[in-house]
């Protein structure tokens, strides 16, 4: 599928995608979206990073506004990401939408969640453990929900809410949609899908496609004492928005201080924010208020935001696959992005296992070229020096 368009979506959602530069459907949403339009249900085995959010909320928002009597509850294993695909969901549907989205999770307000669920949402989004809340209240009726999406559900097992999932899907009508979202396909997921889903839809999406062929790739080897210096220059040189990595809250708030210092506008988002001021810095961050936003690993869980042209990683993450991730922000839905990586003497050991694990997915970058371009501190990668396999991974390799 080469564009939206071709979906006949209705006209809001059309206008929506366009707003929010979601030009050409990922694999995941190609795979998907016909099917789940059709009201097939679908088991989806696709990554963060690949799409999954849209993929099953175009289709929601589409049966919404077209047929009218649908409504979706859609369950993900944290509060984070239950706010993220609230926030994309808001997205999709626009501003002037008459279609009310409730969010229900843990942490918050049960007595403005009562207010919410008064009015009768067609889309819930939330977490089992508060929807289970609800439902021992009565204060949810969930039997008007026909479209049920289960969103990382191997996470949400392995955090131990099988039960509570069980139970929630009791309060569902039997004559339902169901989408099932999982990283991977574990036989606890298999048995679960086989016991709720109709003859579903197959629909997946190795890791490995995550790491597109549209990121063009850099690694600056440098100095502890130089990286800032570096990081300005690399800021400096680049149009767009940036999403930065380090690896504590402490350091997001300290690189945040000093890039204002420097007059370079940007944002932070860690763990100690409260949820309030987190959703109103990631709907800036959107809105192109401010083009650099600093995070770590943690923070940036289930963060979705349609159109990162580069991602830096200031520090290396703590573990190699949050390395896949990361990089995995940018080129999303067709479009180009770049991914820079920040590696000093200390970070050799992380690096070679980061090296390793790339070496190891079976469809490597196709672009297999250096950035020719040079100054006099830095240099073009020289391949005889060093005959590491991964190195065909990286587009330009900076000393």
């Amino acid at each position: 599928m080469k564009n939206f368009y071709e979906y006949n979506l209705s006209d809001n959602l059309n206008k929506s995608l366009k707003g929010l530069r979601f030009n050409v459907p990922t694999e995941i949403q190609s795979k998907t979206i016909p099917m789940a339009i059709n009201k097939k249900d679908i088991l989806a085995n696709a990554e963060t990073g690949s799409g999954k959010t849209a993929a099953y909320l175009i289709p929601l928002i589409h049966q919404i506004s077209t047929i009218g009597k649908v409504s979706g509850l859609i369950l993900t294993p944290t509060r984070e990401l239950a706010q993220q695909v609230s926030d994309v969901a808001k997205s999709l549907v626009g501003y002037k939408s008459n279609i009310n989205i409730s969010l229900i999770v843990g942490g918050a307000s049960m007595n403005n969640q009562l207010k919410q669920l008064k009015k009768r949402p067609k889309i819930i989004i939330g977490t089992p453990g508060r929807i289970n809340d609800h439902l021992e209240k009565k204060s949810l009726n969930l039997s008007y929900f026909n479209f049920f999406v289960l969103d990382e559900a191997d996470r949400m097992l392995d955090m131990g809410f099988e039960d509570q999932v069980e139970k929630i899907i009791k309060f569902l009508p039997l004559k339902r949609q169901t989408l099932l979202f999982s990283a991977t396909l574990p036989k606890e997921i298999i048995k679960l899908s086989s016991k709720y889903l109709h003859n579903p839809h197959r629909a997946d999406v190795k890791e490995n496609n995550v790491i597109k062929s549209q990121i063009k790739q850099k690694v600056v080897n440098t100095k502890t004492e130089l990286k800032y210096d570096q990081l300005v220059n690399e800021i400096t040189d680049r149009n767009g928005s940036i999403l930065i990595f380090v690896r504590t809250k402490y350091s997001t708030e300290k690189l945040k201080k000093r890039l204002i210092k420097d007059t370079v506008k940007s944002s932070a988002l860690h763990g100690d924010l409260r949820q309030n001021r987190r959703n109103r810095i990631l709907e800036d961050f959107r809105k192109e208020k401010f083009r650099i936003l600093i995070a770590t690993d943690i923070a940036s869980r289930g963060l979705d935001v349609p159109h990162i042209e580069h991602v830096i990683n200031y520090d290396l993450p703590q573990v190699p696959e949050d390395f896949i991730h990361r990089i995995g922000r940018t080129a999303r839905a067709g479009s180009v992005g770049e991914a820079v990586s920040f590696i000093t003497p200390n970070d050799s050991r992380m690096w070679k296992s980061i090296e390793k694990l790339l070496e190891n997915l079976k469809d490597p970058y196709k672009n297999k070229e250096y950035d020719k371009k040079n100054n006099n501190n830095s240099r073009p990668y020289s391949k005889k020096k060093n005959r590491s396999k991964s190195r065909k991974y990286f587009h330009s390799r900076v000393h």
